[in-house]
This record gives C-alpha cells, sequence and structure tokens, in this order.
C-alpha cells in the first residue's frame, strides 16, 4: 500500500511539472482494495483493472520501473511508452487495464470463460466503480457469468465520485452489492479503508469460485482522496471537510496502527519499509529518465493491422 502511495503522489509532481503529460488518475486512498484483494490470486489468475489502475498493476506485482517508464513516454515501458497512464497492461502476469468504463467487464468473463473451459483453476478479479456500476455492460457481465457458473469475482470500488456524480444520487438502491440478487450471485459490502477487511471478503469469493460455484459480487466502500484526475476541480461538488472525514479513515495509518498495537511489526520495521519504497520509486524515476524515448517507427507498431475483414 505504501509503495502504490508513493508511486502516485510521485506522479503527481512529476505531472504538474510537466515532465510527463496526459489523462492521469490518481489511485490515493483506495490502496487497500487492490492490495487487500489481489493478495488472493496466484499466477493463473486475472486481473482486468481500470482505467485509475496503477494501484492493481503495483499490487499484482507489475515492475514498478517499466511503469513509470511508461508514463515518460519511454520505449522500456510496459507498452513502449504507447499506452501511457490508462492502458497499462502486463500480459505475463495476466493484468489488463480497460479505460473505457465498465469496458472490462465482458473481458473479465471471457478471461473466466476460458479458464472454465481449459479447467486451469484460475479466477479472474474484476474491478470497476460505482459509476461503471450503472453501465449495461456490466449487468451483462454479471448475467452471463452468473447463468454459466465463471469463476469471476466482481469488484466495485465505490469511491463515492464516478467523476463529479455521487453515488448517493446515481446509485439507485444505496448499494451496488444488493444488485447481486438480480442475478443469484452471492454479493458482500466490505469496508474498502481496512485492508483485512477486503481481504477476508474476496478470499471467500475466491475459493467459492475455485469450487466451481460461479461468480460473487463485492462493494468495497472507499474514498479517493485526489480528484477525477489531475486538473479536477473537485472542491466544486465535495467538501473539504467531507474529504478530511474520510482522510480520518486512512487505509495505510491506520493498518499501520493496528500492526504495532497487535505487535506483529515495530515502528522500526515498517519505517524500513518506508525506506525500501523510497529507494524503488528513486530508482524507477532513474531507470525512466536514462531511457529512450519510443522512436517514431516503433511508436507505429501495434496500433494497425494490415489484414482488413
Amino acid at each position: 500500500m505504501q509503495l502504490i502511495r508513493r508511486f502516485e503522489y510521485t506522479i503527481k509532481d512529476l505531472f504538474a511539472r510537466a515532465i510527463i503529460i496526459g489523462a492521469l488518475h490518481l489511485y490515493v486512498g483506495e490502496e487497500a482494495v487492490a492490495v487487500g484483494a489481489i493478495s488472493n490470486v496466484g499466477p493463473n489468475d486475472y486481473v482486468m483493472s481500470t482505467h485509475r489502475g496503477h494501484g492493481h498493476l503495483i499490487a499484482r506485482g507489475v515492475d514498478v520501473n517499466k511503469m513509470m517508464a511508461e508514463l515518460y513516454g519511454k520505449e522500456t515501458g510496459l507498452c513502449k511508452g504507447k499506452g501511457g497512464s490508462m492502458h497499462m497492461a502486463d500480459m505475463k502476469l495476466h493484468v489488463f487495464a480497460q479505460p473505457v468504463v465498465a469496458a472490462g467487464l465482458p473481458l473479465a468473463v471471457g478471461a473466466g470463460l476460458a479458464s472454465k473451459l481449459s479447467r486451469d483453476d484460475g479466477v479472474t478479479l474484476a474491478f470497476f466503480g460505482d459509476g461503471a456500476a450503472n453501465q449495461g455492460s456490466t449487468h451483462e457481465s454479471m448475467n452471463l457469468a452468473s447463468i454459466w457458473k465463471l469463476p469471476v469475482v466482481f469488484i466495485c470500488e465505490n469511491n463515492q465520485y464516478a467523476e463529479s456524480t455521487a453515488a448517493s444520487y446515481a446509485v439507485a438502491g444505496g448499494s451496488v452489492a444488493k444488485r447481486g440478487i438480480s442475478y443469484a450471485i452471492p454479493s458482500d459490502t466490505r469496508d474498502g479503508m481496512n485492508v483485512l477487511a477486503v481481504y477476508e471478503g474476496v478470499k471467500k469469493a475466491v475459493e467459492r469460485a475455485r469450487r466451481g460455484d460461479g461468480p460473487s459480487l463485492l462493494e468495497c466502500v472507499t474514498y479517493r482522496y485526489e480528484g477525477h484526475e489531475e486538473g479536477d476541480t473537485w472542491h466544486t461538488y465535495r467538501s473539504k471537510d467531507e474529504v478530511e472525514q474520510w482522510r480520518k479513515r486512512d487505509p495505510i495509518l491506520n493498518f499501520r496502527e493496528y500492526l504495532v498495537k497487535s505487535q506483529v511489526a515495530t515502528e522500526k520495521e515498517l519505517e524500513s519499509i518506508n525506506v525500501e519504497v523510497e529507494a524503488a520509486i528513486s530508482n524507477a524515476i532513474q531507470f525512466a529518465e536514462k531511457s529512450a524515448f519510443t522512436s517514431e517507427k516503433e511508436a507505429m507498431k501495434d496500433v494497425f493491422t494490415d489484414d482488413c475483414y
């Protein structure tokens, strides 16, 4: 969680100084969801991310050097500098991103079907936001996953706002989790600011999927501290007091306090993690800055096809 937080605030600063450009959607505040959920999956499993996906990739173990290089537009980036923030993917680690809202869920169902047909024991985690919860493709995906009993875990990261539209207004019935009833999918609501609560909820869903009992739906109630994207004037649709109230439930600070009080870790041990994180971020920046920009010839590859159907 600390690595995600530092990565995000680092690229926020780089963006402000125009060192990196393009749309940038930060994951700050939601770290417990990605880490708690993805800690339950292995190499044969799939992770379908979103446009706000840096946290998912880092939790999956994607190389932050390559992630940083991608944001710099360098040839050593995950997608050779051609994907940018919203299109990051690592095929070897089975983690994909779909920048179009809810567009990843049908693909997650496809991954789940592939796992079921190949009998590889794979499970797919399909992340989506409260805004995507109202898209037709989300409901179509849940319906198909249910009738075919596919090993897919649908995880709604309800961070309270679909861009600037409050979930309290746009989510009919007040709960995304309740919608699972319509598709005979077991549903649960979890505290998305508590990494252990997320872990335990997803663990049950993953175990169910591996048994062949089909999909599950989890709504993780969380909050993004920053705007929808960099440059968003978030103060026009939410108050500073609201943000501060959510910051008091910070997933990293509260988990750190829990670890110390439970005598699982000492302050010194936790501080050593921060030192390692700072070194990793520093190395990532150096790696990106020393790498070459993607050449014009390379930039045109993998973009168009010569085949017409």
